[in-house]
């Protein structure tokens, strides 16, 4: 799919109400390991993992031992805990990603997990040349006129720490309005969503793109427990083994393939 996901306004309340099932998500985690160590190994470029808000380089911990493991050179942003689309921030992820691409002489693949998916979007927009794939995982990468249709609790937590005018007010920063374009780079692009997120709408979550280098991917669970979903790890370590100048849309095969059939598709809608 590469169109917007059709939902309108909030997330569902009882979604938002369980989204602590992320606890119980972190401890099936050694569960999936089957299916974890059948995903596809990478070819060692580097991949930068970026924090949502509120949280830091300890939050991505899975992904990065998982990732490590299927062969990539994994790193964290480096810049403290994610306190909302800063301009400093921003400035020095950029510096970053060229400091990266500099020292591998090779492209770098961002996942961005929430409003890291923002910085990801933003570190594309501003060194393109050295970006090779997004990964983002529930992030708000598309906001309408109406602005951010996440739960009160979450803007106001966002006001509180982040900006007095909760996420609308960093989203109409210049910096922020030039993630606009991302969309509109020839880098490939997939976002992860699901249907049952408390935190971020499936519409905000998606993007309407061109189906050549761009797709929104469903997948099962929570907003606070992607990062440690083996079916959302799977999917990462796929979506990164593409091979850089031809790249294709996901297709689900082997043993994850039936397990994201059985917990998506094949699935009643949520």
């Amino acid at each position: 799919m590469t169109t917007r996901h059709s939902h309108t306004g909030a997330p569902h309340t009882l979604h938002s109400l369980i989204e602590p099932r992320a606890l119980l998500e972190i401890a099936a985690l050694p569960a999936g390991l089957p299916l974890l160590a059948s995903a596809e190994r990478g070819d060692g470029h580097p991949v930068l993992l970026l924090p949502g808000f509120l949280g830091d380089e300890g939050s991505m911990i899975a992904l990065k031992i998982f990732l490590r493991n299927r062969g990539y050179d994994v790193h964290t942003w480096g810049l403290g805990r994610n306190l909302g689309f800063q301009t400093r921030q921003a400035n020095a992820l950029q510096q970053k990603i060229r400091f990266m691409h500099f020292k591998s002489g090779r492209k770098v693949s961002l996942v961005g997990w929430s409003l890291g998916g923002l910085f990801a979007l933003y570190g594309a927009t501003a060194a393109p040349e050295c970006v090779r794939s997004i990964v983002t995982l529930g992030s708000p990468v598309t906001m309408g006129a109406e602005g951010s249709q996440s739960p009160p609790l979450v803007k106001a937590i966002y006001r509180l720490i982040a900006h007095p005018l909760g996420p609308n007010g960093h989203l109409a920063q210049p910096k922020a309005k030039d993630l606009r374009q991302a969309k509109t780079l020839p880098i490939p692009m997939s976002c992860l969503y699901s249907l049952s997120d408390g935190v971020i709408p499936p519409q905000e979550a998606t993007i309407d793109g061109n189906p050549e280098i761009h797709e929104n991917i469903r997948v099962p669970g929570s907003h606070l427990g992607l990062g440690f979903n083996a079916v959302v790890m799977n999917i990462v370590a796929d979506r990164l083994s593409q091979p850089e100048g031809d790249w294709k849309p996901f297709k689900p095969t082997g043993l994850g393939g039936r397990l994201y059939r059985l917990l998506t598709h094949d699935a009643l809608p949520i």
